[in-house]
């Protein structure tokens, strides 16, 4: 439970799903339980107002929603996507307990091993995930991943949403957003899957890694969250680097990243030369730190006890609109790569689509 909401609340009105980035705030609304996506919206946030996942201007944020849902007579009641440093998530292997209650008890006495926190200045929620039948040698366990959250910053998020008029219903971690958006979608139309193409059977996992402000990373097997982790290197940080460097703002520095890419030689690259190369040396050095970002999660995933062999990585968000990047990611690694927009976003341009994929997942029944 966070904040005394279920972290899949069932509902049969229509949610807007809510992803906060650094930069802008996404909101996408889905109808009911027929899954049917609703108006979308999407607005640029004050700069400082939102930083490495937590709110550091709440009256800004709060005076954002309110214009957002009002423009576009969103539906007010909301599932908040959390993406931060300050949220732990653990795998856990316990025995087999049938019970709710004394399953719960279970889980919180391994929480307290294994979270580095205090429980009462904490919230936290589970899912089972698998397990593994008795065998002649040992009985039956379950797999369990546990969601641990600060009170203050949960409660810091939700203030804003309260103070625009929202009315939260859920907080949902984004990663577990971004395998419900993306679990059972097809390749994006610029890449279409060949024929024939190996699809992730039940015994693998994929590698979700949605490329956005932060690095959304997640081990999902048949929509089961195994593994996720936020990355500490991700667009905004590109952007930050490349507007200390040149004096533009972030805003028109995500612009210059956009424009130069990966994938053309800086010569026929129109613009300031100095700007051309300093974007190409950030998005390098950038698809270097994400390329080690990722051989680490996958490393560490790979050493926990019934890890499933992971033989894909799904990549989405606004990083794979860069032109090159994408491609430069892959480079190096010995699984196939692809990207992806949820099949309801298809409709819409490529910038718009990435932008909303993780509020979609976060709007959608689990």
């Amino acid at each position: 439970m966070l904040s005394g909401m279920e972290l899949t609340a069932k509902k049969s009105k229509p949610v807007v799903g809510l992803e906060i980035a650094g930069d802008s705030i996404a909101a996408a609304e889905v109808k009911g339980q027929s899954g049917e996506l609703g108006k979308v919206a999407v607005a640029q946030l004050p700069d400082g107002a939102f930083r490495d996942g937590e709110v550091t201007d709440p009256e800004a944020l709060a005076d954002t929603l309110r214009t957002l849902f009002s423009t576009h007579k969103l539906s007010r009641r909301v599932r908040l996507g959390i993406a931060n440093q300050r949220v732990v998530v653990r795998a856990l292997r316990l025995p087999a307990i049938d019970d709710p209650a004394e399953q719960e008890a279970a889980v919180r006495f391994q929480a307290q091993e294994q979270i580095p926190m205090p429980l009462d200045q904490a919230v936290l929620d589970y899912r089972v995930v698998g397990g593994a039948p008795a065998t002649e040698d040992s009985s039956p366990t379950i797999d369990v991943i546990l969601v641990a959250a600060r009170r203050e910053m949960v409660e810091a998020t939700l203030a804003p949403l309260r103070k625009a008029g929202l009315q939260p219903v859920g907080i949902d971690l984004s990663a577990f957003g971004l395998i419900r958006a993306l679990g059972e979608a097809g390749p994006i139309a610029s890449e279409p899957a060949e024929e024939g193409a190996a699809v992730t059977g039940p015994e693998g996992a994929a590698l979700y890694c949605n490329l956005g402000d932060t690095t959304n990373l997640a081990v999902s097997r048949r929509r089961s969250c195994l593994f996720t982790r936020v990355a500490p290197v991700g667009l905004g940080d590109f952007a930050e680097q490349l507007a200390a460097q040149t004096g533009l703002s972030p805003e028109h520095a995500r612009m210059w990243l956009g424009h130069v890419g990966l994938s053309q030689p800086l010569a026929e690259i129109s613009g300031d030369a100095s700007t051309v190369a300093a974007a190409r040396e950030v998005l390098s050095s950038g698809v270097d730190s994400l390329q080690a970002e990722l051989r680490l999660s996958l490393d560490f995933y790979a050493a926990q006890e019934g890890a499933a062999p992971v033989d894909k990585v799904i990549l989405s968000g606004q990083g794979i609109m860069i032109p090159g990047f994408a491609e430069a990611l892959q480079v190096g690694f010995h699984i196939p790569f692809e990207s992806r927009v949820p099949e309801a976003l298809r409709g819409f341009d490529g910038p718009t689509a990435t932008r909303l994929t993780l509020s979609y997942g976060l709007a959608l029944e689990s």
